[in-house]
């Protein structure tokens, strides 16, 4: 295995309305939320049809969509790129409480965390999505 300083970094779309969910999201996780990951690389989005558009073009490595953007939020989003991306990343929603998780199976989204952001559990779940991906050795800690 490379060392994650070797591989190509990890592109990470973060989609919010808000600057601030976007910077709290970038700031949660940093340039490297796990040792054994690659630095990420984040493309920000501030409107939907800007994150399919982006989706499309299929660099991108892990979804973080906010669930109360509006006028569209990100768990419909996830919904469609689920049924229009082929190979879709892996998709983590931001929803509005903890108690609101199961509707990311409605979005088929991989992962739910719940506002306001707690950085270890957004890097947690961040890590564990790109461990099933392949991006991180599942051995490593």
């Amino acid at each position: 295995m490379t060392a994650p300083s070797d591989s190509a970094p990890i592109r990470v779309c973060v989609y919010s309305d808000d600057r601030h969910t976007r910077d709290k999201v970038m700031l949660a996780l940093g340039k490297r939320p796990h040792p054994d990951l690659p630095p990420f690389e984040y493309v920000e989005c501030a409107t939907g049809p800007v994150v399919i558009e982006t989706m499309d073009r299929g660099d991108i490595d892990l979804a973080i969509l906010d669930g109360e953007a509006v006028p569209v939020g990100g768990m419909g989003i996830a919904r469609q790129l689920k049924d229009e991306v082929f190979r879709c990343p892996p998709v983590l929603v931001l929803t509005g409480r903890g108690d609101d998780a199961w509707l990311s199976a409605w979005s088929r989204a991989e992962a739910a965390v719940p506002h306001p952001i707690d950085p270890v559990v957004l890097a947690e779940a961040v890590t564990r999505l790109l461990r099933q991906r392949g991006r991180i050795g599942s051995a490593t800690r």
